[in-house]
């Protein structure tokens, strides 16, 4: 057999796809190479890798154990490499991080330096919502994790990176003339919510709980992004976090609604397992935030914890 480390990481790649289009896009590659060099890679096997139906890709159960040994080589190659560059003197290896999608406004800046001093170190960082977030921690597939809710049923260390300041917004074109409205003013108001799961949608509810608020009419958009594009268009109104719409007050397309008992402040905070066994890249991730983070709030959200 004279099959290729290419050859093994592209048939890998169709196999957790299962789709050569896929493949392609992930691996900077056209449809026509990858369908070259999979065809090459089964000319090495007596036995079918892959089968289609109906148009669809299958992996045979041989490919799957195919798959399998071409990952756990290519993780040994990957290997060679951070000892490589470990012998060198160069920290190297994998940090993988899982953030909530707001978060997006806040981890690169705590990684950039980290990442600039250490160009052996691959970065993986998952952003979804905030049960994807805990869900991937549990099950102990990332180093840290960004949340600005502490998880109640794990055990965990946690060190706190940044106020999180939730305020009423609304688009500009809604009129509010009071210098300050009490918390009544939401049941008047159509409310944009986050999807289940989210931490910001859970700090709303519980806002509304202690309060008596009863929402007259809401809306539920599954991202950040999603509810700002909304409250711009004028379908409703959200609580939102301040560090996601800067440019949008900047420009006022948005305005903060002033009402009593807001900001909501919560904390992001960067988490791990308490029982994390650390990798030298996630031990030299967690040494330089506690060292760094006070200087980096300070260059780089000065406007926001003022």
């Amino acid at each position: 057999m004279h099959y290729t480390l290419h050859q093994l990481r592209i048939f890998h790649c169709v196999s957790q796809t299962q789709s050569i289009t896929k493949a392609a896009e992930i691996l900077h590659l056209t449809q026509p190479a990858v369908s070259i060099q999979l065809k090459n890679f089964q000319d090495q096997f007596p036995i079918p890798l892959t089968e289609v139906v109906g148009r669809k890709l299958f992996i045979t159960d041989f490919g799957k154990e195919i798959a399998l040994a071409a990952e756990k080589i290519m993780g040994e190659m990957e290997a060679i490499s951070y000892k490589s560059r470990a012998f060198q003197g160069e920290l190297s290896g994998k940090l993988t991080l899982s953030v909530v999608s707001t978060g997006q406004y806040v981890m690169p800046y705590f990684l950039a330096d980290f990442m600039n001093a250490h160009p052996g170190v691959e970065l993986v960082l998952d952003v979804t919502n905030k049960s994807q977030v805990l869900a991937s921690l549990e099950a102990n597939q990332v180093d840290f994790s960004l949340v600005s809710v502490l998880p109640e049923k794990l055990l965990i260390d946690s060190v706190s990176l940044l106020p999180n300041k939730l305020y009423l917004v609304s688009g500009a074109g809604m009129q509010f003339d009071k210098p300050e409205y009490d918390g009544s003013l939401l049941n008047e108001l159509p409310l944009i919510f986050r999807e289940a799961g989210s931490g910001t949608r859970l700090v709303i509810e519980h806002y509304l709980q202690r309060n008596g608020i009863t929402v007259r009419k809401k809306m539920e958009l599954t991202s950040n992004e999603a509810v700002k594009q909304a409250v711009l268009a004028g379908l409703g109104v959200s609580i939102m976090p301040l560090i996601g719409i800067r440019h949008e007050l900047e420009l006022k397309l948005l305005q903060i609604i002033p009402v009593k008992g807001f900001p909501i402040v919560s904390n992001w905070n960067l988490i791990w397992l308490k029982s994390k066994r650390f990798s030298p890249v996630a031990h030299a991730f967690l040494d330089f935030i506690q060292a760094e983070k006070d200087r980096i709030v300070a260059e780089k959200f000065d406007w926001f914890v003022e």
